[in-house]
């Protein structure tokens, strides 16, 4: 009877699991790509008005959501470099100066939505810098402290610019919802990416997860890669683990074997939004620009980060081969002498509104490998979804490939994204030709 019961209860915890993820996620998100946006490198001068000059390249390039990393004041104690961190908020519900006035985000936001655009922003829930305007009204307790009663960075990081906030506390959670309600409430914002949300106990965001659907219905995108995220707060979180594959693939330290491993494994649900990318912030930053981890086969791989599943991520100036890593506490600027590359993610981007295959989540059709693991050179997948159709092929070896087709659901009629939309038909035994680090997506 008891085992009746635990299956019973089991039962019920994943229905409710899979009713969340369904009802909760925008309709407008089952398509949707993400474009990160760093206020202050993006233009020379750093603000929301010269960034909104952006918005319609942008919305032609086919981008639906603007993830802007942090854009409140900065603390001056402890700061890095000479403008500090994004990540050590001196005030949950202001503004930087320095990117504008509330006025100006707001008309920002106004020009987002007016474009059919939806803007996400970087929440930083773990800790804050540390003379955050909660320090100024005596809430100490609210903060994790050492031995001796100081505030202390988080545990196991060099984070020496911020103070670790502790959870532990009820007020401090309260006010932490009413500082993201805020944003949604008075601003019209349309979600958050939340800050290493796995260094914040879960049931915190469960809880302001339903707070913020109270006043409408919001996105949630987790800096983590954690299931539990997904059951009860998130539609989206990072596919880092196939992010680092793919730098391995590049440096030699993986293999084609560990792309079939990493789906063979798959920890997360079909209606779970996984999001893909070859650069972000920290990337850039710290581990390297797309030219350093990818040399010239760079966009094979942007290529397979968008058409693999999940959402696919482009990181300020990616679209104009920006090549040097940006500094991350003083003033960088983007170059954009050059936007060669944006009919190539144009194509990528609107191939991934368009075409059901790649769709979010279980929208989308769920990745078949054309291609064994035993294939050391050669990675071909289907994707497919009410009749739509992807198929993906890269050659990662610096010698030319044959490949023979061995399966029928990859053989049909399509057309070549990147050969100007030329057919091609692909049959069973077919042998398919690829040059040294030649990738195709065909299409229907």
């Amino acid at each position: 009877m008891r085992k009746l019961k635990l299956l019973f209860l089991f039962f019920i915890l994943v229905i409710s699991q899979l009713l969340f993820a369904q009802s909760n996620q925008p309709e407008w998100a089952k398509n949707a790509t993400i474009y990160e946006v760093n206020i202050r490198q993006y233009t020379k001068e750093g603000t929301f008005k010269a960034f909104a000059e952006h918005l319609p390249r942008l919305k032609e390039m086919g981008v639906d959501i603007l993830w802007l990393m942090p854009i409140h004041p900065i603390g001056v104690k402890n700061r890095k470099g000479e403008l500090g961190s994004y990540y050590a908020v001196r005030d949950y519900k202001g503004i930087n100066p320095e990117f504008g006035t509330a006025k100006d985000f707001r008309r920002l936001i106004k020009q987002i939505h007016d474009l059919d655009m939806k803007i996400i922003l970087d929440w930083v829930a773990n800790h804050s810098a540390p003379d955050n305007v909660w320090l100024d009204q005596c809430r100490q307790h609210w903060y994790t402290l050492d031995s001796a009663g100081y505030l202390q960075p988080t545990l196991g990081t060099d984070w020496w610019d911020v103070a670790d906030l502790n959870y532990n506390n009820p007020e401090m959670r309260k006010e932490m919802i009413n500082s993201l309600s805020f944003w949604v409430k008075e601003f019209d914002i349309d979600g958050f990416r939340c800050d290493v949300a796995d260094y914040v106990p879960t049931d915190f965001w469960v809880d302001a997860r339903k707070a913020l659907d109270e006043i409408k219905p919001v996105f949630m995108l987790a800096e983590a890669e954690n299931p539990e995220h997904h059951d009860f707060a998130f539609e989206m979180s990072y596919a880092w683990e196939f992010h680092h594959i793919m730098n391995g693939l590049a440096s030699g330290e993986k293999s084609l074997r560990d792309v079939h491993e990493y789906f063979r494994n798959n920890r997360f649900k079909p209606v779970d939004f996984r999001m893909q990318f070859t650069s972000n912030h920290d990337e850039n930053s710290w581990n390297g620009t797309e030219h350093e981890r990818y040399g010239d086969q760079r966009l094979m791989y942007a290529a397979l980060a968008a058409t693999i599943e999940g959402m696919p991520l482009i990181y300020s100036g990616q679209e104009a081969d920006f090549n040097r890593r940006l500094k991350f506490f003083d003033k960088d600027e983007i170059d954009w002498s050059d936007f060669s590359l944006v009919p190539f993610y144009t194509k990528l981007f609107q191939l991934n509104k368009n075409n059901q295959a790649l769709w979010n989540g279980e929208h989308g059709g769920q990745v078949r490998f054309e291609s064994s693991s035993d294939e050391p050179n050669v990675l071909v997948f289907v994707r497919e979804k009410n009749g739509d159709k992807v198929v993906g092929l890269f050659n990662f070896s610096s010698e030319a490939q044959e490949y023979v087709v061995t399966k029928e659901f990859t053989t049909g009629n399509y057309k070549s994204l990147f050969e100007d939309d030329k057919s091609v038909t692909i049959e069973r035994a077919q042998i398919l030709s690829l040059q040294p680090y030649e990738f195709q997506i065909y299409y229907k």
